[in-house]
């Protein structure tokens, strides 16, 4: 199995900037790609961004310019740096990663157990 331990969150004011990390660890043989993911209250979750292991990133237009992804492969750990925080960036966030596990071919996700991100205005 595939374990992923998340860091970074808490409570930030508006304007400023919290970075989230994500470690995975356990069986893996190969990670395809990790990402972020939020979910607000009375609301699905929603992507935030993602990276392949080839480093192709995907943010959405809501983080787009503000909230950058990035990763450290030989860690097997992604990040998210988040600067110029709203209120409406406060969620659960997520930390996702498709990988496949040792003496295995087919990739599954795996999910963390979430971090809190309070925006207060």
């Amino acid at each position: 199995q595939v374990q992923l331990v998340e860091s970074g969150g808490g409570l930030v004011q508006a304007g400023g900037s919290l970075r989230l990390s994500c470690a995975a660890s356990g069986s893996i043989y190969s990670i395809i790609g990790m990402g972020w993911y939020r979910q607000a209250p009375g609301e699905q979750r929603k992507l935030v961004a993602t990276i392949t292991s080839g480093g192709f990133t995907n943010h959405a237009d809501s983080v787009k310019g503000r909230f950058t992804i990035s990763r450290d492969n030989a860690k097997n750990t992604v990040y998210l740096q988040m600067n110029s925080l709203k209120p409406e960036d406060t969620a659960v966030y997520y930390c996702n990663c498709n990988a496949r596990s040792t003496g295995g071919v087919l990739p599954r996700n795996y999910w963390g157990q979430g971090t809190q991100v309070t925006v207060s205005s």
